[in-house]
């Protein structure tokens, strides 16, 4: 038999680190540079609804991949999730079609990306402006 006693501890939310699933590279279209990104991969519905919720940092470096089974248009918002980020949505041929820049931790606004992506990159806000990244660059990646 068991009692129910009150208990009033009080939970913390724990720190989610990153971890490292895959490598990705960014491949500017006007002047063939490159962009090199650990990742962790969101391609489970869990990981898909949770993505970035809860972290207090991401390094520069770093982003998140999320990996649709197919191609349409995309509605994130950023509902618990604590840091401001840039959303870089692409296409099934791996090309970028469109971002969402700096969008606003803990905002629950739609953003769209516009066009079908079936791929959904989350980095660091004003990583986009700050590494000159345009529609139509493209993207490769390798999963560990």
């Amino acid at each position: 038999m068991s009692s129910c006693k009150e208990n009033n501890k009080v939970i913390k939310q724990t720190e989610i680190a990153f971890k490292k699933e895959g490598e990705l590279t960014i491949f500017k279209s006007v002047d063939s540079t490159q962009v090199k990104l650990d990742i962790e991969i969101a391609d489970t519905d869990f990981d898909i609804q949770t993505g970035l919720m809860y972290r207090d940092s991401m390094e520069t470096k770093q982003g998140m991949l999320f990996v649709f089974e197919d191609a349409r248009e995309r509605f994130f918002y950023m509902k618990n999730t604590k840091i401001p980020l840039d959303l870089i949505y692409i296409n099934e041929n791996k090309s970028i079609v469109s971002f969402q820049k700096n969008a606003k931790p803990l905002d629950e606004s739609s953003l769209p990306s516009n066009f079908p992506a079936k791929y959904v990159l989350e980095i660091n806000a004003s990583l986009v402006d700050a590494w000159s990244l345009s529609v139509g660059d493209s993207i490769s990646f390798t999963e560990h």
